[in-house]
Formats: C-alpha cells, structure tokens, sequence
C-alpha cells in the first residue's frame, strides 16, 4: 500500500518535471535558453519517472528491476553530453544569442 503511494508520487513529480522542460523548450526566445528545459527539467523528470517504474516492479515480481537502472544510467550519461555537444556547435557556427543572454559575452570559439 505504501509503495503504491510512492511510486505514485515520483510519477506525479517525474510527470511535472518533464511538462515544465516541454514548456521551457516552446517557450524560450533563443537555442542557448531552449537547451535547458530537455537537458535539465526532462532528464529529472525522466530520472523519477524510472525510478517509480523501478519500486514498481520490483514489489510486484521476484528481484531488483534491472531494466530501469540501465535506461537511467544510460540517459544521465548521455543528456548533458548531449547537451554540450549542440551548446558547442551552436557556438561555432556562432549562433546568435538573445539580448540579455548570460554568459555568452566572453566565449571564444575554439
């Protein structure tokens, strides 16, 4: 009964996490800002999303759920190696930002 309760609440969070970063990628002005919405709020959301798939099975069958550990290494690994690897590219192909964008006024392209 209690796991039900709290595989529903990471579900609730993980949901939210992944509805705040789809609303941060429509709606911010620039790619430098759109960027943080799937590599941060999504990866989260995603991160609590699996971990409640994780206590689920596992108290339903026999054993730990391998599965969902896998996914979640895979994607805390791969999300924000991907996300610096498109930061790193808009850079080069100097991409404008817009105005007011922090922290883009002292990069050098290498």
């Amino acid at each position: 009964m209690i796991f039900e309760w709290f595989v529903s609440v990471l579900l609730l969070i993980g949901g939210a996490f992944i509805l705040i970063g789809s609303i941060g990628l429509n709606k911010m002005p620039d790619f430098f800002m759109r960027l943080h919405g799937p590599t941060k709020a999504t990866t989260l959301g995603m991160a609590a999303v699996l971990i409640a798939a994780m206590v689920y099975f596992s108290f339903t069958q026999n054993g730990i759920s391998v599965k969902e550990i896998l996914i979640s290494v895979f994607l805390l690994i791969t999300a924000p190696i991907s996300g610096y690897m498109l930061i790193k590219a808009a850079i080069h192909h100097k991409l404008e930002a817009k105005k007011g964008t922090k922290g883009l006024d002292n990069i050098e392209d290498d």
